[in-house]
């Protein structure tokens, strides 16, 4: 039988006769196991010993004191047999011995039951207004807040309550501020903090409590401080306070600010103050300090709990301790934990870090009675980690067999799998689910377009995106600057700023980024140096290395050497674009000097290093110098050579006039050679009329290449360097004859901080007639 809370109204609005009738039809609904006789109702419920025997032992119930029905109501209520507790009230209600401490209790049982039934609790409102107590009694105000903050959605209806009270405690704030803690609105929680003290009321722990949660959410340091103050003030100093200031401090950064509470918590101590400090740790990336609390804490307590192991466990996987994880996991199994699905998620996703992957499987599969969407996100997540996009689709198509809906995380993870799983196949589930608008399912969605270089499909998934946060905004104009597009990544920029969003130092990074484009001009970037420095973002180390990279690209050498002297710390990205600055701008002396220094500093090396090394020897005729970087790099750094690497050594040779070394190097390729190294070597042939080489490297671009312009041009040149003015005619009429045209050359001119490109005879540009009028009048004036 369908239950119909509704049908409860009656007996409370009306009179006794009435209730009779009406108690039947709701204690049939209510509690299944309650069957109604004429002269009253035998409730045959599981046993809680207290009330049931203080009940029972009543011989006149039509008797029977208000008092004894609240106890009973509230024995029923703490022992969480609400359907009991409410049959109770009803009872006494039907006898009309109902006061203010029996409503709140019931109302407090109705803010903690199913959704379904907590319609009652605004039928019990109804009698709170009738009898004038939920403006006379403070206790069932704050239960009306209490219970309508504990239903999901009904922030708004327990604010209404609070509002209508005459007379507010400090339960009734607290009550308030966790139900707008819970809700997200953690600004609220701050504002009606401080409207709580204004009007003069004392804040209790608890008070304390929630608002340092909602400030640690929000990452408002300052705010947290003065609430911190305000604990010391009011002598707030409880264990409950102090693990709040734990997780407020170590979300906000202080990790130190976090140790000094912690230190000065010695007597008051409970597992989830180490729970929380270390869960801090682990945050701000110090793990191996995590582990030394972790074991200091096995030293402190006598048992772990599910959140120690599930904090533990995450701290083996970042550090990648399979031996750590494993013995965690016999912990878990020896103190009878196997059975909670977080600590064997977390398990399983320590494994998945580890690298054993068929470990996480069996976990997962013996798990079927706990698994969530949590663990299937996990799964899916240690799959793709380990390269496994096949089964990591798989399971995330078998979701659903089991009635496992994906959540956010779960499409954000998928999006970062390979661009073999195209982002419009997710984006279509996405939209039927109506996760379009998440900003984390937004932001990933995004990003997979950006990979795809599908700006326009980026740009529509961040116009869907809700309430867009820094790291939206951020992910857009990174997808600008990966197109190369400076003018769209700054347009974003400006809007962003515009609505008051504080851009992060990635913000800036990305911005810079784009500025490093061909079309965009060295002032726009010195623009946005100076908007880093205005944030003070200037010493960030993505910001910093944003900064050498876009000066290098843009030939400002000495404003690049300038950033890279001020950094404090550098990355590889820095040492890496300063380096192939100088080399790409003719300073072959300066780019050998920097690598130097950054052999001598031990900063690891990549592909990119020794690429940009190798092309300051090639520009320098440094021959022998780049072939020993070229073989240091294999057999030093073991790093296996790319197409780019031997095309700058087909470079180096062919510059140096040693064609045949050239084509040794081309032979001894692991790999077919691309059309960058033929490109190379037909360029070369170009300058030393190497004819036979140079059709040799035509006939292979064109395999690869049949409709680049240039090869046939460098072709046609060699011909006609060398006088072969037939071969030349025929290498014109195949380009003719297969349709290919030469790619126009351009030009461009930065004013205002827009670049205008222009090809010959262009009329695209929409000030094209007052461009050529302007023209024809400096001709006219020539002559």
């Amino acid at each position: 039988m369908a239950v119909a809370p509704g049908t409860a109204l009656p007996a409370l609005l009306r009179g006794r006769k009435a209730a009779v009738f009406a108690s039947r039809e709701l204690l049939g609904t209510l509690a299944s196991s309650v069957r109604l006789e004429e002269d009253g109702y035998v409730a045959a419920v599981r046993d809680a010993p207290g009330a049931r025997q203080a009940f029972d032992g009543i011989t006149n119930r039509d008797g029977e004191p208000s008092s004894s029905s609240s106890r009973v109501v509230f024995d029923y209520a703490r022992r969480g047999m609400g359907r009991e507790a409410l049959d109770r009230f009803l009872a006494a209600r039907r006898c009309g011995r109902v006061d203010g401490t029996m409503l709140s209790r019931a109302l407090k049982v109705c803010g903690s039951m199913m959704p379904g039934f907590r319609v009652i609790g605004e039928q019990l409102h109804c009698l709170c207004v009738k009898c004038g107590l939920d403006r006379g009694e403070v206790g069932v105000g704050t239960a009306l807040v209490d219970m309508y903050m504990k239903r999901g959605g009904g922030v708004e209806d327990g604010r209404r309550a609070f509002e209508g009270m005459p007379e507010r405690n400090v339960v009734a704030w607290t009550s308030l501020l966790t139900g707008c803690a819970q809700g997200g609105a953690h600004s609220d929680v701050v504002a009606l903090f401080f409207r709580m003290r204004a009007e003069g009321v004392r804040p209790n722990p608890f008070t304390f409590a929630t608002v340092l949660s909602a400030v640690a959410s929000q990452g408002a340091l300052d705010v947290g401080q003065r609430v911190h103050a305000q604990s010391v003030k009011f002598g707030c100093g409880s264990t409950v306070v102090c693990n709040s200031l734990l997780n407020m401090y170590s979300k906000c950064g202080l990790v130190e600010e976090a140790k000094a509470v912690f230190c000065r918590m010695m007597e008051t101590r409970d597992m989830v103050s180490w729970n929380t400090l270390m869960a801090g740790l682990l945050l701000n990336g110090m793990e191996l300090e995590a582990l030394q609390l972790f074991h200091d804490s096995r030293a402190s307590t006598a048992k772990m709990s599910q959140s120690t192991y599930s904090t533990a466990i995450k701290l083996s996987a970042n550090l990648k301790q399979l031996a750590l994880a494993r013995q965690l996991h016999s912990c878990v199994v020896k103190h009878g934990f196997s059975s909670d699905g977080n600590v064997m998620t977390a398990i399983m996703d320590a494994y998945s870090k580890c690298g054993e992957l068929d470990d996480a499987f069996n976990i997962f599969a013996v798990m079927p009675g706990s698994q969530n969407v949590v663990s299937w996100t996990a799964m899916i997540s240690g799959c793709i980690q380990n390269g496994n996009i096949p089964l990591a689709a798989d399971l995330f198509s078998r979701m659903g067999e089991g009635g496992i809906k994906p959540n956010e995380f779960t499409y954000s993870t998928m999006l970062t799998a390979s661009l073999s799983i195209l982002p419009s196949q997710i984006h279509a589930q996405i939209i039927k689910t109506n996760y379009q608008h998440a900003p984390s399912v937004g932001t990933a969605l995004l990003s997979s377009y950006s990979k795809l270089g599908s700006t326009g499909e980026a740009l529509s998934v961040f116009k869907t995106i809700d309430q867009k946060d820094v790291v939206a905004w951020s992910a857009m104009l990174s997808c600008y600057s990966q197109a190369g597009d400076c003018g769209g990544a700054t347009d974003v920029f400006i809007k962003m700023s515009m609505q008051g969003m504080k851009p992060n130092e990635f913000t800036i990074s990305s911005v810079i980024d784009a500025c490093a484009s061909p079309t965009a001009g060295v002032d726009q970037g010195r623009q946005f140096h100076a908007v880093s420095i205005k944030y003070r973002y200037q010493d960030a180390i993505c910001v910093g290395s944003a900064l050498v990279s876009m000066y290098a690209r843009k030939g400002s050498i000495d404003s690049a050497r300038s950033v890279f002297e001020r950094q404090t710390d550098r990355d590889l990205v820095s040492w890496n674009s300063m380096i192939s600055g100088y080399a790409q701008h003719g300073y072959s002396k300066e780019a050998l000097d920097t690598f130097r220094q950054m052999e001598a500093a031990g900063i690891e090396m990549d592909g990119v290093t020794f690429l940009a090394v190798t092309i300051a020897c090639t520009h320098a005729g440094l021959v022998n110098e780049g072939q020993q970087y070229f073989d240091s790099m294999v057999t030093d750094h073991k790093i296996s050579p790319a197409m780019e690497h031997y095309a700058c050594m087909v470079d180096l040779y062919s510059r140096a006039g040693k064609l045949d070394e050239t084509m040794k190097v081309i032979g001894g390729m692991p790999f077919p050679a691309g059309a960058m190294v033929w490109r190379t070597l037909l360029g070369a042939c170009r300058v030393h009329k190497n004819v036979e080489l140079g059709k040799l490297a035509a006939e292979k671009l064109l395999l690869l290449e049949p409709h680049d312009s240039a090869t046939y041009v460098l072709l046609s040149n060699i011909y006609a360097a060398t006088g072969k003015w037939k071969e030349r005619d025929e290498v014109r009429k195949l380009m003719d004859s297969k349709k290919v045209k030469k790619e126009a050359g351009c030009s461009w001119i930065q004013i205002k901080n827009k670049v205008h490109s222009f090809i010959a005879s262009d009329r695209s540009h929409p000030l094209s007639d007052q461009i050529y009028a302007k023209l024809k009048a400096m001709t006219a004036r020539l002559k």
